[in-house]
Formats: C-alpha cells, structure tokens, sequence
C-alpha cells in the first residue's frame, strides 16, 4: 500500500517518511484516532516503505520486490494481530488461522471497522478477542531472524481487545525489543489498553478528515456512482470517518435495525410515561427481552447502545438549534424533527449516563435481560422531564 493511496493525513505521512530518512524508526508506535480515519492503511504503508528498497522523498517505489509482496500483504517479515471469534468446538483459536480472511478484507478496502471485520468471519453475533495463547505466536515469530528486509514489522490492529495475559506478555517484548523489530498498533479506544503498554509506545494521534477530503475520495471511488451534492451530504454527516461516509452512503441493514429499535423504545417509553399505556408497557417488555436474546449477542447489544448515546446527543443538538453541529442521515433527521424536543437539558445527561452504563453491563456480561429491563424502566421516567 502506498501513502498516495491513503485519504489525507499529510502531516503523519511527513512524519513516517522523517523517521525513516533519519533512521530513527521508533520500535513502538501507537496510531490513536476515530474509526474509518485510515490508521491501518497508514501503518502498512509505513511499514511498506521501511521495507522498500527503492523509496523515494515521498512513497515506496510500489514495483520492487519488498512492495510486490506487500501488495498482497503477504511480506514474510510483516506479521498481523488481529481480534478474532474462536469457532465453536474449538479450544484455542490464533490470527494466523484467519490471516488470509483478514488480508481480503484489507486489500478490498482498507477503511473497514470491527464489525465488518466479525461479520465476515463469523455468522454469529459474538465478542471478538486477541486470545491469550496468541502472545506464544508473537514471541515466536519475532524470534526468527529477517527474512529479507532489514526489519521485522508487527502491526496490531485493535490492541485494546488483547486478553490482559497476552497483553502483559507483549509488555516483556517491548520493555526488551529483538533488534531491528517495529510495532504498529492501531487503536480505537487508547483508554482500553493497558496504562503499561501505553506508557512505552509513541503516540500518533491520526485526526480525523475534512469534509473536502472526503468528498474527493468518494468522487473518486470507481464502485461509487453518485453525484457531488450527494458526496457533499455524506461527507459532513461522516463526522470526520471516510467508514462513516461509505456507511451513509450504503445505509448498512444494522444502522437501519438500530434506528427501528431507537425509535420503538423511544416511543413505547414516552407512550407508557405519559399516556400510561399498559399496552405499550407489556410491548416495551417484549422489546427488552428481543434485545436480551441470545440470537442478538453482545456485540449487537453494544451497537445498538452506542449508537443510542449518539442519537441521543444529536437530538439534544437539534433541540438548541445548532443545526450546523448535527450529523443525521435524512431518516434520522425526519424522526428527529418531531422527537428532539423531548431531549432536553433536564434529561439529556442521565439518558446518555444510562444507555453508557448499560453499554458497559454487557461489556463485562451482567445479565442482558435485567440490563435492558432497567433501561426501559429508567428512559420512561427520563422521558417526562
């Protein structure tokens, strides 16, 4: 991968190009920012044009032999670590068993997110994980000498889902490096990560893209065909994230299922607070248990608990009139007319405190259907505010 492939970042890739040029690679680096930004495109790039053997002032050569291999992401001096769902049956799971899943994924589009990621590899709705025998691989790998390229590069996508044994393991390996080896970590959420692994990394916080950024790169994209008005509305609802662009764009089925299931409880809950419809009481229940079901699993859970505090936020902002700041899609928008009056400054705080708080129950797996049911029976009365 190329740095002229990657949307924006400018300033980063200076960067990388820097320290390579004055031979001062630092052995852990940690690429930190929102998701769809480009953090991973820009690690392999940067690893590809440390092992470039032809580079230029501003990019790898693409044509060499170190950069033919790493088209195909398949460098013998490159390694990936990855969060993975363990199939069922199966007692240890390793990257290295969905390493050719994960090296399709990037090279059809490097901009994905986790959940694209789960969903290709697995059909049910489960919590991924860099399991802890994968630290035995890490230390294996990074034990062998170079194959080809004067450095050995490890690039890991989503360190913060790392089990906390794995973790403390790759900390011996960065207090004490083999020589000539790069880590690459790419994280969404730094604050999950272990302080000590954060405190021997360099940070690089990658910022998020302009709206004429991402414009271009939409105008751009051949699998595309929409107009520039239309790149112009997805850009600024993206927030910052060419993912979320693409996302606007696709109306993906799990945006769609949570704006149904954000709009139900936000209706049945108002209905029940306000008219006391014990009708709509007993159908607010089923809707917890729906959410509660196993069929939804956690990661769905999390999703829809997410997106909820983001829906919530920009109800408020509708509500205050700042309509600049807002990030609806059309759908959303058209609901939120009518609702965001309902999201005020007497509510707003606790009903983001309580769909974070139930977030993080079913993080640490409380039972989903005492968590849901306590947040319907807590929005209804944050409602009549």
């Amino acid at each position: 991968m190329l740095f002229s492939e990657i949307i924006g970042q400018q300033e980063i890739k200076t960067r990388f190009i820097r320290t390579v040029s004055e031979q001062r690679i630092p052995h852990a680096q940690l690429l930190r920012g929102p998701e769809g930004v480009g953090k991973l495109a820009l690690a392999i790039a940067y690893a590809q044009y440390i092992c470039c053997e032809n580079r230029t002032a501003t990019d790898s050569c693409g044509v060499c032999p170190s950069c033919a291999k790493y088209r195909k992401l398949a460098h013998p001096d490159l390694h990936f670590v990855f969060p993975v769902i363990k199939p069922s049956g199966k007692t240890s799971c390793v990257c290295d068993d969905f390493i050719a899943d994960f090296r399709k994924m990037v090279l059809r589009n490097s901009y994905f997110g986790l959940n694209d990621w789960y969903a290709s590899i697995s059909g049910d709705a489960k919590q991924g994980l860099i399991y802890s025998n994968e630290s035995e691989e890490i230390v294996r790998k990074l034990s062998l000498k170079t194959y080809e390229a004067e450095y050995k590069i490890m690039i890991i996508w989503l360190p913060e889902k790392m089990h906390v044994t794995c973790a403390n393991k790759l900390l011996k390996i960065l207090e004490e490096p083999p020589e000539k080896t790069v880590f690459l970590m790419v994280s969404n959420a730094p604050d999950e990560i272990i302080t000590t692994i954060l405190s021997r990394t360099q940070h690089i916080h990658v910022p998020r893209l302009s709206d004429d950024e991402i414009v271009q790169a939409l105008l751009k994209n051949d699998e595309l065909e929409i107009e520039p008005d239309a790149a112009k509305y997805a850009a600024h609802i993206a927030n910052g994230s060419y993912l979320n662009a693409l996302s606007v764009l696709n109306e993906g089925d799990e945006n769609k299922q949570n704006f149904e299931r954000f709009v139900l409880i936000m209706r049945l809950a108002w209905q029940v607070g306000n008219k006391k419809d014990h009708a709509s009481l007993k159908t607010l229940r089923k809707w917890s248990d729906d959410m509660a079901a196993a069929s939804m699993g956690r990661e769905r859970q999390k999703n829809f608990l997410i997106y909820a505090q983001r829906m919530t936020r920009e109800n408020f902002i509708r509500n205050v009139q700042q309509l600049d700041l807002n990030y609806l899609t059309s759908t959303e928008a058209e609901f939120s007319q009518r609702f965001s009056p309902f999201i005020n400054e007497r509510n707003v705080e606790d009903l983001m405190r309580e769909f974070a708080l139930a977030e993080k129950h079913v993080e640490q797996n409380v039972n989903a259907k005492m968590v849901f049911f306590d947040l319907t029976l807590k929005v209804i009365m944050l409602l009549k505010r």
